[in-house]
């Protein structure tokens, strides 16, 4: 009988940060998708927009005039799907019925005044002022008694449901726990309570170790493919030391991080050569007034495009319904962005 071989064969794969499976089935692309060539007439973006509601000087759509800022703007969400000032209060009717109020703030992150970049195209010192703005916003919300989880992430291409190409993130903060970083609580907590170490202090060890799926290491931060990667070239970013948040961040880490953010960009765009979609963000310890020694600090990308700049992937029929499945492994995602030219397409 034929060997089982998990680079041929369909199988499981299990994501010991939130405790779900995937379903992995290489036998249907026994190599890496070499990607449809299309001719797209990208659109050249001007440094300065006097519509774009995030451009220095100009009015935003709430009314408010931006400053003329030079670096970074970070701003309160004119339309914050969170507000500070709600009441407490909840509606229960039995066990099947429950609301309960949630108070919040939604910033807005402008990476950088000129409207015509993305981060790939920054440099590092400009992105290193991004994760400083990042830091400090996670320790001000933090320090607020009803805040306790701050979520930063970035929609990166209209697919993904940014609303402005302007280069920005966002943060929110809240009340709760968010679902998907109350899951990795729980399963770092258990690991840590277990073993004493954090779960992806161990993992990331693991990887370096294997190689297979690395794409990006400076001497404080590695990029890679997870293991149990569900988009087509998922990724993430993750310190080498146990780090549980932002704060914990030297210079010299922050700019380690800001290599591997933009290395890693780098790569998407070039795969397809388009400024490649997804959506990212950063998972943290929460700010609720305890200590978590089990978090690691840690950053998700989720990357829809699949075989070309615009053959996308989406979770749907069974994986909406059953659980996640992929057919092109994480090895060969990694393979593929490690064969890319570090150069970024728009300069050769």
């Amino acid at each position: 009988m034929e060997k089982f071989n998990f680079t041929e064969h369909s199988h499981r794969r299990f994501n010991p940060l939130n405790g779900e499976w995937i379903l992995v089935s290489p036998h249907r692309t026994k190599r890496p998708w070499q990607g449809k060539v299309e001719n797209l007439n990208e659109e050249r973006r001007p440094e300065y927009d006097p519509k774009c509601y995030l451009c220095p000087g100009n009015e935003r759509s709430g009314g408010q005039k931006n400053p003329d800022y030079a670096d970074t703007f970070v701003f309160q969400n004119d339309f914050s799907a969170l507000v500070p000032d709600v009441p407490n209060g909840e509606f229960s009717d039995g066990e099947l019925f429950y609301a309960k109020s949630e108070q919040g703030f939604c910033k807005v992150i402008c990476f950088s005044p000129r409207h015509d970049l993305t981060i790939p195209e920054m440099d590092v010192t400009n992105i290193k002022k991004v994760i400083d703005l990042w830091q400090n916003e996670y320790r001000e919300l933090g320090k607020l008694d009803f805040v306790n989880y701050v979520q930063i992430f970035e929609n990166k291409g209209d697919i993904m449901g940014c609303s402005n190409p302007h280069p920005h993130g966002q943060v929110w903060s809240q009340n709760s726990i968010p679902g998907e970083p109350a899951k990795e609580q729980e399963r770092q907590k258990a690991y840590y309570q277990k073993h004493g170490r954090t779960m992806l202090g161990d993992y990331v060890k693991r990887e370096l170790e294997l190689k297979e799926r690395i794409l990006v290491e400076n001497d404080y931060f590695v990029a890679l493919v997870p293991f149990w990667a569900t988009w087509p070239f998922e990724a993430m970013i993750l310190p080498k030391k146990e780090v549980a948040n932002l704060i914990q961040l030297s210079d010299e880490d922050k700019k380690a991080f800001a290599d591997c953010y933009k290395k890693l960009t780098v790569m998407y765009d070039n795969l397809f050569e388009t400024s490649f979609p997804y959506s990212a963000g950063v998972h943290q310890a929460p700010t609720d007034g305890e200590e978590h020694p089990e978090w690691h600090l840690h950053m998700h990308f989720y990357p829809p495009l699949l075989r070309s700049a615009t053959v996308k992937k989406f979770m749907v029929g069974y994986e909406m319904m059953a659980n996640p499945q992929r057919d092109i492994t994480a090895e060969q995602s990694a393979e593929r962005l490690r064969s890319l030219p570090a150069e970024h397409y728009k300069t050769k």
